[in-house]
């Protein structure tokens, strides 16, 4: 079986640089476009959750991360008067794992990976039911630029988590913004280049691509200030 898998860091639906202006809905659109498999995302609004359903036709599994303040749509109405300012200060932050319709999926549920001095930071699971099954899970590590061994651990407390969920044998899949270009997991693919990756476990997996930056320029406007990043998995049966 293969499966594409791609992850993206959607930077609150902003810019790069940053503009008042919100470009979510065009994400979505542009990220399903050749129309992978599995999408990962992070940084997304709180109030984008009750939407990616519609936006996408896949199946969607959220898990909130910062909640909003205030009522959402008093937040997102304020947020959306400056995204460039606001960002998730107003709106809330959230990630989540969109698959593609008709596949069987359940929903593994999620753990904080961040220690409790830090804000809060989440990996979240599910599993593509079926022969051969596939847990993928999504992440998103502290940004600490100064001290990698943060978000290094971080990423080894999601690998205990799918560890613990995960099949002897079966295929996973840890995708997200990892916040380091070298996380060290033992027994995954190697990552590529920066800190958004697709790491594969107990399956085959092609080269991870990397989008370049014209790639998610939309007249003039680069959307997010990361890429996406691509990886086809292959699952043996």
């Amino acid at each position: 079986m293969r499966l594409h898998v791609r992850t993206w860091n959607v930077f609150h639906g902003n810019a790069d640089p940053p503009r008042r202006n919100g470009y979510l809905r065009r994400m979505i659109d542009l990220a399903l476009e050749d129309g992978p498999d599995v999408l990962c995302l992070q940084e997304l609004p709180v109030w984008a959750l009750g939407r990616l359903d519609r936006w996408s036709g896949m199946a969607t599994f959220g898990v909130v991360t910062r909640r909003p303040l205030g009522m959402a749509p008093v937040s997102r109405w304020l947020t959306r008067a400056n995204l460039g300012l606001f960002r998730s200060g107003l709106a809330g932050q959230a990630n989540a794992i969109l698959v593609t319709s008709g596949r069987p999926v359940d929903d593994l549920g999620h753990t904080q990976i961040s220690d409790g001095r830090r804000e809060p930071r989440l990996v979240h699971a599910v599993r593509l039911t079926g022969e051969p099954s596939v847990v993928v899970a999504n992440l998103h590590a502290t940004n600490d630029f100064r001290d990698p061994v943060v978000p290094r651990a971080e990423a080894a407390r999601a690998q205990a988590f799918v560890d613990a969920l995960a099949e002897p044998g079966e295929a996973v899949v840890l995708a997200g913004d990892f916040n380091v270009t070298d996380p060290e997991l033992h027994g995954f693919s190697a990552p590529g280049d920066g800190i958004d990756h697709v790491l594969v476990r107990d399956a085959g997996a092609t080269e991870v691509t990397i989008w370049p930056r014209e790639r998610r320029t939309r007249d003039g406007v680069v959307l997010s200030d990361h890429a996406p990043v691509d990886c086809v998995v292959e699952v043996r049966d």
